[in-house]
Protein backbone atom coordinates (compact mmCIF):
# COMPACT_ATOMS: atom_id res chain seq x y z
CA UNK A 1 0.00 0.00 0.00
CA UNK A 2 1.34 2.98 -1.04
CA UNK A 3 1.60 6.04 1.60
CA UNK A 4 2.79 9.75 1.11
CA UNK A 5 2.29 11.74 4.57
CA UNK A 6 2.92 15.21 4.71
CA UNK A 7 4.11 16.93 8.00
CA UNK A 8 5.18 20.26 9.21
CA UNK A 9 2.70 22.37 8.28
CA UNK A 10 1.67 25.33 10.58
CA UNK A 11 1.24 29.29 11.24
CA UNK A 12 3.93 31.40 10.96
CA UNK A 13 4.70 34.97 10.55
CA UNK A 14 5.21 36.95 6.93
CA UNK A 15 9.18 36.83 6.65
CA UNK A 16 9.32 33.18 8.44
CA UNK A 17 10.54 29.25 7.72
CA UNK A 18 8.77 25.90 7.87
CA UNK A 19 9.84 23.26 6.55
CA UNK A 20 7.48 20.13 5.21
CA UNK A 21 8.53 16.83 5.12
CA UNK A 22 6.82 13.82 2.84
CA UNK A 23 7.06 10.59 4.12
CA UNK A 24 6.62 8.31 1.47
CA UNK A 25 6.31 4.29 1.75
CA UNK A 26 4.46 1.13 -0.60
CA UNK A 27 7.47 2.47 -3.65
CA UNK A 28 10.79 2.75 -5.20
CA UNK A 29 11.30 6.20 -3.35
CA UNK A 30 14.62 7.22 -5.19
CA UNK A 31 13.05 6.59 -8.96
CA UNK A 32 10.26 8.89 -8.57
CA UNK A 33 10.18 12.52 -9.39
CA UNK A 34 8.98 14.08 -6.42
CA UNK A 35 7.05 17.59 -6.42
CA UNK A 36 5.27 19.82 -3.93
CA UNK A 37 2.16 21.08 -5.01
CA UNK A 38 -0.22 23.93 -3.00
CA UNK A 39 -4.03 24.51 -3.05
CA UNK A 40 -5.47 28.15 -1.60
CA UNK A 41 -8.85 28.55 -1.26
CA UNK A 42 -10.88 29.34 -4.06
CA UNK A 43 -7.51 28.93 -6.64
CA UNK A 44 -6.49 25.71 -8.78
CA UNK A 45 -3.65 23.59 -7.30
CA UNK A 46 -0.41 25.00 -8.43
CA UNK A 47 3.02 23.14 -8.48
CA UNK A 48 5.54 24.84 -6.71
CA UNK A 49 8.76 22.85 -7.04
CA UNK A 50 10.30 19.73 -8.16
CA UNK A 51 12.55 17.07 -7.71
CA UNK A 52 14.05 14.56 -10.49
CA UNK A 53 14.93 11.33 -9.85
CA UNK A 54 18.39 12.73 -10.78
CA UNK A 55 18.00 15.53 -8.12
CA UNK A 56 17.13 18.33 -10.70
CA UNK A 57 14.99 20.84 -9.21
CA UNK A 58 12.41 23.28 -10.84
CA UNK A 59 10.85 26.40 -9.24
CA UNK A 60 8.00 28.65 -10.25
CA UNK A 61 8.65 32.01 -10.52
CA UNK A 62 6.87 32.24 -7.58
CA UNK A 63 8.87 30.83 -4.91
CA UNK A 64 12.16 30.74 -6.84
CA UNK A 65 14.93 32.07 -4.43
CA UNK A 66 12.53 31.21 -1.01
CA UNK A 67 11.72 27.45 -1.52
CA UNK A 68 14.24 24.64 -1.72
CA UNK A 69 13.30 20.96 -2.65
CA UNK A 70 15.40 17.86 -0.88
CA UNK A 71 15.11 14.31 -0.66
CA UNK A 72 17.03 11.74 1.46
CA UNK A 73 16.67 8.42 -0.86
CA UNK A 74 17.99 6.36 2.13
CA UNK A 75 14.94 7.47 4.61
CA UNK A 76 12.07 7.89 1.77
CA UNK A 77 11.43 11.38 2.85
CA UNK A 78 11.13 14.36 0.67
CA UNK A 79 11.58 18.09 1.82
CA UNK A 80 10.46 21.69 1.42
CA UNK A 81 12.27 24.50 3.21
CA UNK A 82 10.59 27.62 2.83
CA UNK A 83 11.73 30.67 3.58
CA UNK A 84 10.54 34.54 3.68
CA UNK A 85 7.04 33.17 3.82
CA UNK A 86 4.44 35.61 2.18
CA UNK A 87 0.85 35.81 3.16
CA UNK A 88 0.38 34.76 -0.58
CA UNK A 89 2.14 31.31 0.50
CA UNK A 90 -1.24 30.30 2.60
CA UNK A 91 -2.08 26.59 1.16
CA UNK A 92 -2.78 23.18 2.00
CA UNK A 93 0.65 21.72 0.80
CA UNK A 94 0.44 18.27 -1.06
CA UNK A 95 3.31 15.83 -2.05
CA UNK A 96 3.25 14.16 -4.81
CA UNK A 97 5.22 11.25 -6.47
CA UNK A 98 5.42 10.27 -10.41
CA UNK A 99 6.86 7.41 -12.48
CA UNK A 100 5.78 6.41 -15.59
CA UNK A 101 2.05 5.51 -15.12
CA UNK A 102 2.06 5.76 -11.08
CA UNK A 103 0.76 9.30 -9.41
CA UNK A 104 0.39 9.08 -6.17
CA UNK A 105 -0.83 11.80 -3.86
CA UNK A 106 -0.51 12.79 0.68
CA UNK A 107 -3.43 14.05 2.27
CA UNK A 108 -1.96 17.80 2.53
CA UNK A 109 -0.74 20.23 5.66
CA UNK A 110 -1.99 23.22 6.15
CA UNK A 111 0.28 26.37 5.61
CA UNK A 112 -0.73 29.52 7.22
CA UNK A 113 1.11 32.59 6.74
CA UNK A 114 -0.41 35.34 8.98
CA UNK A 115 0.18 38.02 11.58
Amino acid sequence: QVQLVESGGGLVQPGGSLRLSCAASGIAFGIYTMDWYRQAPGKERELVASLSSGGRAEYPDSVKGRFTISRDNAKNTMYLQMDSLKPEDTAVYYCNARFWKNDFWGQGTQVTVSS
